[in-house]
């Protein structure tokens, strides 16, 4: 059975309007149902029954550094490793440990970019960016670290992570867990 897309209250306010008050609302209802017809559901739903990935779902490593406009950036990658899905939301824990795993300078700041919930099925990746400057642009570089040791979002547990990082400037940044690969 076809349901008007305004409810009948409405049609008959317009009544005595003119038919093109009617054709104009109708078409305007049909138009706002159509946009809900096609719009994608967001991921905050389905997470909402997944479980957060925790440290043995996942396996950490590295992308490929970048540098740009005077900062160094490398992705960390979160790989789901289970035979389920999971959930990640927010920003990692992540500090630059020396070769004797004693922590090299302060932990990360975050970029304070928005963020949702990314929803990892088996074996699919996401990352979260870590950001320094590219050389003492503001100040001096910290000894050279050997790992990072990295939090999952949502998690007390930590994994290291071989990867020689120097903090420079004093700027040491993480950006959200996402897909698209954005700081």
């Amino acid at each position: 059975m076809f349901k008007y897309p305004c409810p009948p209250r409405f049609l008959r306010a317009l009544t005595g309007r003119g038919p093109a008050a009617v054709l104009t609302a109708t078409l305007l209802g049909l138009t706002a149902a159509g946009a809900a017809w096609s719009a994608t559901p967001t991921a905050a739903p389905a997470s909402s029954t997944l479980r957060t990935c925790s440290v043995s779902d996942l396996y950490l490593s590295m992308g490929r550094k970048e540098g740009a406009a005077g900062s160094l950036y490398w992705p960390i990658r979160f790989t789901n490793t289970s035979t389920t899905g999971c959930a990640l939301r927010g920003y990692p824990g992540v500090s630059a440990l020396d070769t004797a795993h004693r922590q090299t300078g302060p932990a990360t700041t975050r970029s304070g970019r928005s963020y949702g919930t990314v929803v990892l099925a088996p074996a699919h990746t996401a990352s979260a960016v870590v950001r320094t400057t590219n050389g003492p642009v503001g100040g001096p570089c910290l000894g050279t670290g050997t790992y990072l040791r990295i939090y999952p979002p949502a998690s007390r547990t930590a994994t290291l992570v071989p990867a020689p990082w120097t903090i420079c400037s004093g700027v040491f940044q993480v950006g959200p867990v996402n897909v698209q690969g954005a700081f």
